[in-house]
């Protein structure tokens, strides 16, 4: 008994919005009952605000998050109300919570989820939290507290965040992007019509609209429609302009008394539908005073017949008062003027270099609703359908450009270097050399030993065929020659750069070849020779740096050995052969 009285106070105090409930942060209880206040710290309150502001500028909750993690904000949060206050960076659900709770409208909401039981695949039941439409709350009364906003700005809110949401099948919309395709979530398809995807490529990523119809319907692989947006853009931002002049304007103005009447059409059958639930209640309630009050089964049944009744009445009236506070407000006298000489502005505004993609988009959906688009390909043609907000459609026609045909050659110097390197290299190594020298083929893309391999057979190259062991003097690797030499690979190289091995490369690039010829062998050594001394001693006795010794023994001015065994292996040179040389000059 106790246990079913707590339970009817509290259901009789949740319709008025007394029940106390954890509040977000920006708000805190007062003292009297069921007071809600602003939180006492007017940095708190400043951030909420300056989320709200920010999105309506920006229209979207990401780039709220971004435009707070790039100005470095941070951002309150509080686990419980009693704990401390913290502030951190900002995450996206914490602005996206704030942008979607109508608690900062000033509505007092109960009851938004539900606990439900189900069975699983395996037959255990289970419990989820579903959350509920608006329309299946509880309890929601607007205009409960203060509010950061208004109730009104809230439903616009709620409306732009789900519009900015992935668009099902079939429908336009998305949040904007920062894209170079202007009709981005408003273009559709005039075959199928699914929405349009967005598409770049080229070096300059040029913008396009292509339709993946036949990833859902056949799975061909061919597209229903595929288009760069150039044309397309240009023609209906042509559209969008001249209509957004003064004559546009001016019948933008007398439609604004079309819309009135409807909007007042629309009440009118609201208010009816009002006037018939309050003679439906009022009949309840005399059928309900006329029973016997010893027939307490039936006055139940009439009680709770009367209260039904009730509450859609009161529904019905909340909804007929908020139906009227959605009447589109009148433009005034100065509104008009300063609408008209906007209208001059815009061209100039839309082209300015400040203006961005985005900005170009939000101008688009503000008039355009969808664009359909349709393709004839044999006339170069595009059709297209722009629907504007209200229903209005405009057809207009749009010439697709004729694309120059692409080369179908490759490029002459590639060919011919190509064909100096066949003999000597593999595909694959032809392929490196050319694409390490910036080298394409016709349709743009790298090369490869296969693409080597077609280029070669079309144009009747010879193919290089490794010999088992090189002739004399045959050009060989610099892996093959250290074989030979009986060193290491990084030593060839050193001493290619340094000039005591000669090497050559057909063309830039190009692996390098060395010839063994006798007289290479016999500079590499296995034991000390007379008249030898090593490089650092060679520097100490010529009195010049080491690159100068190298220098001399790449122009044939000093002996050079190369010792490959012993625990000081490395270069020899012939200074007593040289001191002679410079003595028999000085005389």
């Amino acid at each position: 008994m106790c246990c079913a009285l707590v339970w009817k106070e509290a259901f009789a105090i949740r319709p008025r919005g007394e029940l106390r409930r954890g509040l977000p942060i920006g708000f805190v209880y007062g003292e009297a009952d069921g007071e809600i206040r602003f939180h006492p710290d007017e940095a708190v309150v400043g951030a909420i605000r300056t989320v709200f502001e920010r999105f309506a500028e920006m229209g979207s909750a990401r780039q709220v998050w971004l435009w707070f993690r790039s100005q470095g904000l941070s951002f309150p949060s509080q686990s419980t109300p009693s704990s401390e206050l913290r502030w951190s960076t900002p995450t996206y659900a914490a602005l996206h919570h704030v942008l979607s709770s109508p608690v900062y409208a000033g509505a007092y909401v109960y009851g938004k989820t539900r606990r439900e039981h189900y069975v699983d695949e395996e037959g255990h039941i289970r419990r989820r939290l579903r959350r509920l439409q608006r329309s299946d709350w509880s309890v929601l009364i607007p205009h409960h507290h203060e509010g950061f906003i208004s109730w009104d700005s809230y439903q616009k809110n709620q409306v732009r965040l789900a519009a900015n949401t992935r668009p099902q099948a079939h429908q336009a919309g998305g949040a904007v992007r920062e894209g170079a395709a202007l009709l981005q979530g408003l273009a559709t398809c005039g075959r199928c019509g699914r929405r349009l995807k967005v598409y770049y490529e080229g070096k300059h990523s040029s913008p396009g609209y292509h339709c993946p119809g036949n990833i859902v319907v056949n799975g061909r692989g061919s597209y229903c429609l595929r288009v760069g947006a150039g044309w397309i853009d240009e023609t209906v931002t042509k559209t969008f302009l001249d209509t957004v002049t003064p004559a546009g304007i001016e019948a933008a103005l007398a439609a604004e008394a079309t819309l009135d009447a409807e909007h007042d059409q629309a009440l009118a059958q609201w208010k009816l539908g009002v006037e018939r639930l309050r003679y439906e209640a009022e009949r309840a309630e005399r059928r309900y005073r006329a029973v016997e009050p010893e027939n307490r089964l039936v006055a139940r049944g009439l009680e709770t017949e009367w209260e039904k009744r009730l509450r859609e009445l009161a529904a019905a009236e909340a909804e007929f008062v908020d139906r009227q506070k959605q009447r589109p407000q009148k433009v005034t006298l100065e509104e008009r003027q300063a609408i008209r000489a906007l209208a001059a502005d815009v061209p100039r505004v839309w082209s300015a270099p400040t203006t961005s993609d985005r900005d170009r988009k939000e101008l688009l959906r503000s008039l355009i609703e969808e664009v359909n688009i349709t393709l004839e390909r044999e006339v170069l043609q595009a059709h297209l359908t722009v629907r504007w907000r209200g229903g209005a459609l405009t057809k207009l026609e749009a010439s697709l450009p004729r694309r120059p045909a692409p080369p179908l050659r490759t490029e002459e110097d590639t060919i011919a270097l190509v064909r100096r390197l066949a003999p000597h290299y593999s595909d694959a190594v032809i392929a490196g050399v050319v694409n390490r020298q910036g080298r394409r083929t016709v349709k743009g893309d790298r090369f490869t030993a296969n693409k080597i391999n077609g280029l070669r057979h079309y144009w009747k190259m010879p193919r290089h065929e490794p010999a088992a062991t090189p002739a004399p003097g045959e050009p060989v690797t610099i892996e093959k020659a250290a074989g030979i030499l009986h060193v290491a690979p990084s030593t060839v190289h050193r001493w290619l750069l340094d000039g005591f091995i000669v090497g050559e490369q057909i063309t830039p690039g190009a692996p390098w070849r060395i010839r063994m010829t006798d007289e290479l062998r016999a500079r590499f050594i296995d034991q000390e020779v007379d008249g030898y001394v090593p490089m650092i001693e060679a520097t100490r006795l010529l009195g010049v740096t080491r690159q100068a010794v190298l220098q001399r023994v790449k122009r044939g001015e000093l002996q050079a050995l190369h010792l490959r065994r012993g625990k000081r292996k490395g270069l020899r040179i012939n200074v007593i052969h040289a001191q002679a040389s410079l003595f028999d000059t000085i005389a």
